[in-house]
């Protein structure tokens, strides 16, 4: 049985909560809710899916709609309307095929490297563009699962559920020289607008597709849930939060958990108007972004 799911939405300007994957041209109802008022019911309750949906549920305003109605915007899980106030991370060489296949040893824990990759409005969402700098030296798609956590007043993270996305990169940078790794993550990300309510998944399995021209270019699967990772999940949350820059009030962290191997270990180059589509085919997401590369402003 698959973790519940909800998302947020604007529609018609409003803030509002759904519950489930949509079904296109299915009928579904949508909750109305005040900025921030799903993120504390994260804080305010254990978490449970029970337990946030009566949280944003009762006594709210509600409007039933056409699952694809274009009035319907999704939001990114959690996004504060003042975007500032969410981070997007990650943690680099995370995948067991570049530790040789091996598990973490029990015990003492050696932090993964980390990045920093921007704030709540660098996200995009399932079709819109993903904008790299010009002239990138080899992007890489990397599908990968994103923990999602809200802090309280204090500070302390609360982990609210988890979703999907793909952080494009320039790993062709990154290997000219890894100090280079803050320009390598300067590319757009995407990720998913629904929220699974449940623990950091064990196994997530899919499948990438490269269309080029509107052909299909390159397509390989990918393995990216906690048992294909040489470091575990909640190791790696730990030490993050162990930095009190990332436990600001009131901040939404998106932490990515690292990918498998991709289309650039196979040989493949991704080019400018490519559309990446990534199949999370364990959790039943699709979604899909073009590439676009982005020649820089002259200076004034």
């Amino acid at each position: 049985m698959s973790d519940p799911i909800l998302f947020e939405a604007l529609y018609q300007g409003e803030r509002h909560v759904g519950f489930g994957l949509p079904e296109p041209g299915a009928r579904q109802t949508l909750y109305r809710v005040a900025d921030g008022r799903l993120a504390a019911a994260f804080i305010a309750t254990d978490g449970s899916a029970d337990a946030v949906r009566t949280a944003v549920t009762e006594g709210a305003e509600t409007v039933t709609v056409t699952a694809g109605d274009p009035d319907v915007r999704p939001l990114p899980p959690l996004l504060p309307t003042a975007t500032g106030n969410a981070l997007l991370s990650g943690f680099m060489g995370t995948h067991k095929k570049k530790w040789g296949g091996k598990t973490a040893p029990e015990g003492e824990f050696t932090p993964p490297k980390w990045f920093f990759k921007g704030f709540g409005d660098w996200v995009r969402l399932p079709g819109e563009t993903l904008n790299v700098p010009a002239n990138p030296v080899a992007l890489i798609e990397e599908p990968e699962v994103a923990l999602v956590y809200v802090n309280d007043a204090d500070g302390t993270p609360h982990y609210a559920g988890y979703t999907f996305g793909n952080d494009l990169c320039d790993i062709g940078l990154h290997r000219q020289d890894p100090g280079y790794n803050p320009y390598c993550k300067l590319c757009d990300t995407a990720l998913a607008p629904w929220l699974f309510l449940g623990e950091p998944p064990a196994s997530v399995t899919g499948r990438v597709t490269i269309e080029r021209d509107g052909a299909t270019a390159w397509e390989g699967s990918f393995d990216c849930g906690d048992d294909a990772l040489y470091f575990r999940m909640r190791d790696m949350a730990e030490h993050l939060f162990s930095f009190p820059a990332v436990r600001r009030p009131g901040l939404v962290n998106y932490v990515l958990l690292g990918a498998d191997e991709a289309s650039f270990h196979d040989g493949f180059r991704i080019a400018d108007g490519d559309r990446i589509a990534i199949d999370v085919k364990s959790h039943g997401v699709a979604f899909d972004n073009a590439v676009r590369y982005v020649s820089p402003a002259p200076l004034a």
